[in-house]
């Protein structure tokens, strides 16, 4: 994939139990690691919010939170959001992990690749 000019480099530090169980995740949603984070960070900047509930209450966030927790409240959203951009027809960002590859999803299946022009 290449990289923008404007593109750079965030370290975050995360359990290392977490990190697995994301990775696991978002294989099986057709994802990586930065794809995902950059879905999110898209999400949150286009509500000005985090892009999901964030309760104590509600969704045992806090003190004690599991990544289970955070790991279900995500792929929700995520399955959320897919399912509204093709009720939409709206074209689906997905990450090929054969060719290690981003694309966009049209609604007619075709696949557009990030690093196309």
């Amino acid at each position: 994939m290449n990289t923008g000019v404007n593109d750079v480099r965030v370290t975050v530090r995360v359990d290392k139990s977490l990190k697995e169980s994301a990775d696991n995740l978002f294989e099986r949603l057709g994802l990586n690691m930065t794809t995902a984070l950059n879905v999110f960070l898209r999400k949150a900047v286009d509500e000005n919010a985090i892009p999901f509930p964030v309760s104590v209450k509600a969704a045992s966030f806090g003190t004690g939170y599991s990544a289970n927790d955070v790991s279900t409240a995500f792929a929700g959203t995520v399955q959320q959001e897919v399912g509204r951009s093709k009720e939409q027809g709206l074209p689906i960002a997905r990450y090929d992990t054969k060719t290690r590859r981003a694309y966009l999803e049209k609604a007619d299946g075709s696949r557009e690749y990030v690093d196309e022009k």
